[in-house]
């Protein structure tokens, strides 16, 4: 097992609870997420701007901020003089208010982090596999977070919020590709993720899949904040995703909306395969082994890979050009402004698939399809840890990501 761990900074004081029962505390509570909602997509407001902002009273606003602030969740930035009008102080997030564990589950690999209030990872731990099994991810797991807790002072562990699962669904499916023996995986079958990690552990514990919790860590932490409508592609040991609209995460009725995976697409020999069957880790893992390289650092570290030559050229190359027509195919449905790319290796890797894929969609008759924009996204690799530990922070302290975008235009 490869194991890196970082020591988080020294927090600040403690939070207080912000649940309620009765009607008027939960109308509180309601306005406390939406002014903490509104802080963390905009990074820093004033109490004049979140009023603007929110449709709440100067006077509701500025009894919630006073109430935040004495609970540490929001701290002053510098007052900003030389603007018409008094001086105005912006609030902003404290990033040592709260603390929570995300989990990505990987057909390679399974990631443990600790992150703040503001998307940073203090603390991570990963271990690599051959085939994703629950006695090698469960142990980790919890053994994990008692590592990372004995690092923790008392105070600190007082402000962890939750664990969140970010993992693919049917795991079991996936048995062939990754190379697991004829039903090992099918254990999965039988297993309550959510439920195994809850029994051990004392926190509340949620789950969602992997692609779709990169696709929320991008559209809070990352460039999906400046896009109403995008489609997100996460490039892992398999290629999944996530759909944006109205800046809300649309997640469809069986939670897999944009796992764009299955999507048929032609390869370099002209037949149908799937999208996953040509833009995926594992599809790069085989080209290396069928020419004596050890593919193993594509797991051990996926922010240092090594250049791998005409292999890694011949997939960059056609992962660019399926993802092309995978664009053409969600543009023709949905008039998406941006495409973001993001997946487990590290950021020249992605620049570089980015700009295959622009090149690809140039040799294709795009009469009639409205080509969206194709970034980069700027969460990087550990987007479904992130993703997955966001979750209890939503569940606690903030809004569904609809409410955000309810607010008075400024």
């Amino acid at each position: 097992m490869s194991r890196s761990l970082e020591i988080p900074q020294t927090p600040s004081a403690g939070i207080t609870d912000l649940a309620g029962g009765a009607n008027q505390v939960r109308v509180r509570a309601y306005n406390e997420r939406l002014v903490l909602s509104l802080v963390r997509r905009h990074n820093a407001l004033s109490k004049a701007e979140i009023a603007r902002r929110s449709g709440l009273s100067a006077q509701t606003v500025s009894v919630i901020m006073r109430s935040l602030e004495k609970d540490g969740l929001l701290i002053r930035g510098e007052v900003l003089r030389g603007r018409v009008g008094q001086p105005s102080t912006p609030m902003r997030l404290n990033p040592d208010s709260v603390y929570s564990f995300g989990v990505k589950i990987g057909r390679r690999s399974v990631d443990l982090v600790l992150m703040d209030f503001v998307g940073q990872i203090r603390m991570q731990l990963r271990n690599t596999y051959p085939y994703p099994m629950p006695e090698w991810i469960l142990p980790f797991v919890t053994e994990g977070i008692a590592e990372m807790e004995a690092r923790l002072g008392q105070k600190q562990r007082d402000k962890i919020a939750g664990v969140g699962i970010a993992a693919p669904f049917e795991l079991w499916s996936w048995a062939k590709e990754v190379g697991a023996p004829e039903g090992e995986m099918d254990v999965w079958r039988d297993i309550d993720l959510r439920q195994e990690v809850a029994d051990a552990i004392d926190y509340p514990v949620f789950l969602q899949n992997d692609a779709t919790s990169a696709c929320g860590a991008e559209m809070v932490f990352g460039n999906g904040q400046a896009y109403p409508d995008f489609l997100y592609v996460f490039i892992g040991s398999f290629i999944g995703g996530g759909v944006v609209l109205n800046s809300a995460l649309f997640s469809g009725r069986t939670g897999s909306a944009g796992s764009i995976g299955p999507l048929p697409v032609q390869g370099q020999d002209g037949k149908t395969v799937q999208l996953l069957k040509i833009a995926s880790i594992f599809v790069l893992e085989d080209l290396l082994r069928a020419r004596g390289i050890d593919p193993k650092p594509l797991w051990f570290s996926t922010d240092e890979w090594i250049d791998f030559g005409e292999p890694l050229e011949i997939w960059v190359r056609n992962t660019g050009a399926a993802l092309a027509q995978a664009v053409i195919a969600a543009a023709s449905i949905i008039d998406f402004s941006t495409v973001i790319i993001d997946g487990g290796f590290p950021g020249w890797v992605r620049s570089r698939i980015v700009q295959a894929t622009r090149s690809a969609l140039t040799s294709h008759d795009l009469q009639g399809v409205a080509v969206p924009d194709i970034i980069e996204g700027a969460v990087g690799s550990q987007a479904r840890a992130i993703g997955g530990a966001s979750l209890p922070l939503f569940s606690r302290y903030l809004l569904d990501q609809n409410v955000l975008f309810k607010e008075t235009s400024a």
